[in-house]
């Protein structure tokens, strides 16, 4: 296929690529040089000499660029939105290029801690995306002519709230702040808390968003999915995918400037866990799937604790351990109230491959195994009096409502004990707030 450039957004990227040319000259000839310090502050200085005028003019540079990318984006957003590759690539490039001005602000105004080796990290898989981008440009980019379906705003909103499913995302941020208190041993102040949850919070939902566009064809077929944004064709799968990637790029390197690395290599590893592992090898493969790839929920505490102290002890990997626990449980009584839309969907959940019988055994076993997780910390003296009684309180609530899933068929039981787990998270989580600031 022949590569062309002809068309209004094509010209526009041959535009921003010699604004990019440009760009990585100033950026580099600055790195060869240390003409950082001649430049401080940011984003605008007060020159010093020849190479301080040098780096105002590379920044001048960098945000008329920016002008042209949010440009380039809207454009692609118009023209382009059902396309599978120029709209991901395009969004993804654009996301990018504001982690490069991201770092290279956070460098600029004094942090150090290794912030220098991702902004150079990252400048060269921008270069590699933009490559990319201006190959499929010139292969798929075409003039506008037809015109999408107009769509009303607020629907529009609502989708992309719901891509990011906000219930399981809420939940998850919950464990995170658990972790973030329990690590810093009292409230942490505002700004490190706002930062994680924010960042912690983005990343989880550019995850789900992948995730619902990954599952697109199976939401189709089950009752409990089919009105996803997705899978009812309110948007198209492109929208989706780059929504997600964009969200969850953006969310991993705030983490990195403002919390630190390690609470951004989780995030990064939770959603690739998320996405890569579970969404895409094991969902449709193996009975196994919710026990192993509950690892991806249980990496939130884990984000939290490492923003707190910079590193992961027992502490950590216990709270880890507890989600990874409660993950086979709950998501097993909904699997039973929703059997035959996983059958429909061909996802090999217990309650189709083994029937209801061992599902709701192995519901009480490990709901069992989860409560007595859940008296480590304080039997190690790592919890007080109040997270003790709490796991004996809602442990002993949750033991008795799996029990009663063994015992009594149907499936409001089962919904019951899929409702009361999600409490029972939560719960005991908070718990562990409570029993730390008190």
């Amino acid at each position: 296929m022949k590569l062309q450039y002809t068309t209004p957004f094509s010209r526009l990227l041959i535009i921003i690529s010699v604004l990019v040319i440009l760009i990585l000259a100033g950026g580099w000839f600055a790195a060869a040089n240390s003409t950082s310090g001649a430049c401080p502050g940011w984003p605008v200085c007060i020159p010093v000499g020849l190479p301080g005028w040098l780096q105002l003019v590379h920044r001048i540079t960098v945000g008329v660029t920016l002008i042209g990318m949010a440009a380039l984006v809207f454009e692609a957003w118009r023209t382009h939105r059902d396309h599978p590759a120029l709209l991901p690539v395009v969004t993804s490039v654009a996301t990018l290029f504001f982690a490069l001005i991201f770092t290279g602000a956070r460098f600029s105004i004094g942090q150090t801690n290794g912030i220098q080796w991702l902004h150079s990290g990252t400048v060269w898989v921008f270069i590699f995306a933009f490559l990319v981008l201006f190959i499929v440009t010139g292969l798929f980019s075409r003039p506008q002519t037809s015109t999408f379906p107009s769509f009303d705003v607020r629907q529009r909103l609502r989708d992309f709230v719901a891509l990011s499913k906000p219930i399981i995302v809420l939940l998850l941020l919950t464990t995170t702040y658990a972790g973030l208190v329990m690590g810093y041993g009292s409230f942490p102040p505002l700004a490190l808390t706002f930062w994680t949850m924010v960042g912690g919070g983005m990343a989880a939902a550019g995850s789900s968003a992948i995730n619902q566009y990954i599952d697109r064809n199976l939401d189709q077929l089950m009752q409990r999915t089919a009105k996803r944004p997705l899978a009812a064709g309110r948007m198209t799968p492109a929208e989706g995918l780059s929504f997600g990637i964009a969200v969850c790029i953006i969310g991993v390197y705030l983490v990195a400037g403002f919390v630190n690395f390690l609470g951004a290599f989780l995030s990064l590893v939770g959603a690739v866990y998320y996405v890569v592992l579970y969404s895409l090898f094991l969902k449709k493969a193996t009975v196994q799937n919710i026990v192993i790839g509950g690892g991806a929920g249980a990496i939130p505490p884990m984000v939290g604790w490492a923003a707190a102290t910079g590193s992961l002890d027992l502490q950590a990997w216990l709270l880890f351990a507890i989600i990874f626990f409660w993950t086979p449980p709950h998501f097993w009584a909904l699997a039973i109230v929703r059997m035959k839309d996983y059958a429909r969907a061909g996802v090999p959940m217990l309650p189709v491959v083994r029937g209801e019988k061992e599902t709701r055994q192995q519901i009480f076993i490990y709901t069992i195994g989860l409560v007595a997780l859940t008296l480590v910390m304080p039997i190690l003296g790592m919890t007080g009096s109040i997270y003790l009684a709490a796991s004996l309180l809602f442990g002993g609530g949750l033991i008795y409502t799996a029990w009663r899933v063994i015992k009594l068929e149907g499936n409001k039981v089962a919904w019951r004990m899929y409702r009361y787990s999600s409490m029972y998270l939560g719960l005991i989580f908070l718990a562990i707030v409570l029993d730390t600031v008190i």
